[in-house]
């Protein structure tokens, strides 16, 4: 996923889900999705995902992706459902 930024405009200017040809569902049919069911704006994404707590040492070691920490809120799959209904 790249979400594209600029100053003085609180949503993103681009958007782009790809799927590197590995999933049944088009790159751009993910972005449209994405698109509707997230709100990407940063101060959404601060909120959603609780991140002004002080969580980032734990992300010093082993990395920040993959790990299964109740801190690293980023790896919370509950959108999973909704994603499904929006994609049929």
């Amino acid at each position: 996923m790249q979400v594209a930024y600029t100053i003085g405009r609180a949503k993103p200017v681009s958007v782009m889900v790809g799927a590197y040809s590995t999933g049944v569902v088009s790159s751009a049919e993910l972005t449209e999705v994405v698109n509707k069911l997230f709100d990407l704006r940063p101060r959404a994404i601060i909120e959603r995902l609780d991140l002004l707590r002080p969580i980032y040492k734990k992300t010093c070691n082993y990395g920040h992706f993959g790990r299964d920490l109740p801190e690293f809120s980023w790896e919370k799959t509950d959108m999973i459902d909704d994603l499904k209904r929006a994609i049929k």
